[in-house]
């Protein structure tokens, strides 16, 4: 794998009630609840993570579900839209799912020459289920009600919103290494050929949009994929010297991190591919067990008592 962003690793969002979030993940769009642990800076708060059998990245959506939070509000310096790619000739299933499941959706269209579905999660995150140009071979995870002819293969974009996209332009080309590629309206869409899945960004220009308020519903931070440690800190050698401000490398016991926020006000994170999410339970048992990080485990029996009940 080459010095490079390898496009998205995963995305992070807010809801308000665990149980449902997890129920709407699992039972209704049906990926795997591949880890189940909690945010680093509050022990009381779930983090779910969902994704492929494996929890590849850019397959991996994540969950921080702060109880009684209430509804965000999405706007400009923010994440607003997840892509995920599904097969072709698929959106009608997803659309009489969501009808029967009583899903907030909207009606299939066409954008960049992609069909799409834009659908809302419970908390009123904004998604889109999209059949790309060129063929996903990515192997999704299937349930008894979603089968690989209709199952997401994990992303295929994420949106953000802005009130001008140059200085975030010069993020994604300058530093991340992305390409723009075509614009429809005041979307603006960018590109990796670093890889073939979950490679675009889109940015869309909104001057006179009020800024987005987090909670509920809303994007938390975009996290881009690199292959290892020492491709990492180079790249905190680049944001560095864009004049931006990086922390230092975090263990966020899957992956490692690095966090910095964009000129446009988005909080993008570079995350490792190593170790993965089999380093502290088997394959088969993903998403099975109450993981906590080392620092909190000898506060288990209290933690447990507070997290909701699922």
């Amino acid at each position: 794998m080459e010095n490079r962003i390898q496009g998205i690793h995963h995305i992070t969002a807010i809801a308000d009630n665990a149980k449902r979030n997890l129920h709407f993940y699992t039972e209704v769009l049906g990926v795997r609840f591949v880890k189940k642990t909690v945010n680093f800076d509050d022990p009381g708060t779930y983090h779910f993570y969902f994704g492929n059998e494996t929890g590849t990245p850019g397959t991996i959506l994540t969950f921080f579900p702060w109880e009684g939070i209430g509804r965000g509000a999405t706007g400009t310096g923010m994440a607003t839209e997840i892509g995920y790619s599904v097969p072709a000739g698929s959106l009608e299933f997803w659309k009489d799912r969501f009808a029967a499941t009583n899903t907030v959706h909207g009606e299939i269209a066409e954008r960049f020459g992609e069909l799409y579905l834009p659908f809302e999660d419970p908390d009123g995150l904004k998604l889109n289920l999209i059949v790309p140009k060129n063929a996903d071979d990515r192997t999704p995870w299937e349930t008894a009600e979603v089968k690989a002819a209709q199952a997401t293969k994990g992303f295929h974009s994420i949106v953000l919103n802005l009130r001008s996209i140059n200085p975030t332009a010069n993020i994604l080309t300058e530093v991340l290494g992305y390409k723009f590629l075509e614009q429809e309206g005041n979307r603006h869409r960018f590109i990796t050929d670093a890889v073939p899945n979950a490679s675009i960004v889109d940015l869309i220009e909104s001057p006179k949009e009020a800024a987005g308020k987090g909670g509920g519903g809303t994007n938390h931070h975009v996290a881009f994929r690199v292959a290892d440690d020492n491709v990492l800190m180079e790249f905190r050698e680049k944001v560095l010297k864009k004049g931006l401000n990086i922390t230092p490398k975090i263990n966020r016991d899957y992956f490692f991190s690095l966090y910095f926020r964009e000129p446009g006000g988005v909080l993008f994170e570079l995350a490792t591919d190593n170790p993965g999410f089999t380093v502290d339970e088997p394959l088969a048992e993903l998403g099975q067990h109450l993981k906590l990080p080392k620092q909190y485990e000898g506060m288990r029996g209290d933690i447990e008592k507070v997290l909701p009940q699922l």
